[in-house]
C-alpha cells in the first residue's frame, strides 16, 4: 500500500524561466514529478519515499544539474536547497519520552532535505519556520545527541539518466523522455493506535516536494503552492493515509 503525489511545477516567475532557459513555457509544465510513499518493515521500520522525476525534452535533460550518486558523499550536510534537493515536510505533535503523544503541541514538524547524491540533511521546527537560525536545527534521535538519519534504498549506478523512445515502425511517435530516480528511508517509531513517529513527531501531514537546478535557475514543485512559493506553509500539506 502506497500514498502517491503528482508534483507539479510553481508558476509565479515560470514565463521568466523558460525564457532563461530557452525552452517553452509548455515544456516546464510537462515536466513530472512522481512521489510514491510507503512504509516498509525491512531491514528497519521506516517511511519510504521514492522520487521519480521525467524531463520532456534533451535541452531541459542538457541543463539539469542532477548530481551523481557517490556512496561517500552520504552524511548531513547543510543548505542543500541551494541545489538540486528532494524534499518532504511532515508534521504531527510532539511524543513524549513514553512514546505518549503531547496534547498541547500541534505544530511542530519536520523538514527532510536529499541530494540525489547521497548527502542529506534532517531538520526540526516547533513552528512555522521557528526556529529561524539558518542553517535550521537538526532533528536528533531521543537520545538527544545523535542526529536522525535516513537510508538510501536502490540508488543507482553513476549514470542515472535512462531514454526511453518510441518503436522506429511507428508511424506517430512522441519525443524521448529523461528519468531520474531516487528512494530515501526514514527511520520509524511504531506508537500505539497504528500511529507513526518520526524523531519526536507524530505523522500527520506530509509534503513531498522537489527543487530542480537547470543552470542557475531554480524551479520548485509541489502537491499545490502558496503564491509565491512557501513549501513550509501547511496550509498545502497533505493528510498522510498510511
Amino acid at each position: 500500500m502506497s500514498q502517491t503525489f503528482n508534483l507539479c511545477v510553481a508558476t509565479d516567475t515560470i514565463a521568466n524561466d523558460a525564457q532563461q532557459l530557452d525552452v517553452t513555457v509548455d515544456e516546464l509544465e510537462r515536466i513530472g514529478i512522481h512521489v510514491s510513499v510507503k512504509i516498509v518493515r525491512h531491514p528497519i521500520l521506516q517511511l519510504q519515499l521514492s522520487y521519480r522525476v521525467t524531463l520532456p525534452t534533451q535541452a531541459l535533460a542538457t541543463q539539469l544539474n542532477w548530481p551523481t550518486w557517490q556512496s561517500a558523499h552520504v552524511g548531513f550536510v547543510d543548505y542543500l536547497w541551494e541545489e538540486t534537493c528532494l524534499e518532504c515536510f511532515v508534521t504531527g505533535r510532539l511524543v513524549n519520552d513514553d512514546d505518549t503523544v503531547c496534547a498541547d503541541n500541534t505544530e511542530s514538524y519536520i523538514e527532510m532535505n536529499a541530494s540525489p547524491d547521497g548527502r542529506y540533511a534532517l531538520y526540526q521546527f516547533e513552528r512555522y519556520r521557528h526556529p529561524n537560525t539558518l542553517p535550521p536545527m537538526p532533528l536528533y534521535q531521543p537520545d538527544g545527541n545523535t542526529r536522525v538519519s535516513v537510508n538510501w534504498v536502490h540508488n543507482p549506478k553513476p549514470s542515472v539518466m535512462s531514454v526511453e523512445s518510441p518503436l522506429s515502425n511507428t508511424a506517430s511517435f512522441s519525443p524521448k523522455s529523461y528519468h531520474y530516480e531516487r528512494s530515501v528511508g526514514l527511520p520509524l517509531t511504531q506508537l500505539p493506535n497504528q500511529q507513526y513517529a518520526i524523531g519526536h513527531t507524530t505523522i500527520k501531514h506530509l509534503h513531498p516536494c522537489v527543487i530542480l537546478w537547470f543552470g542557475e535557475t531554480a524551479l520548485y514543485f509541489a502537491p499545490s503552492h502558496a503564491t509565491p512559493p512557501d513549501f513550509h506553509d501547511r496550509r498545502y500539506w497533505s493528510k498522510f493515509d498510511l
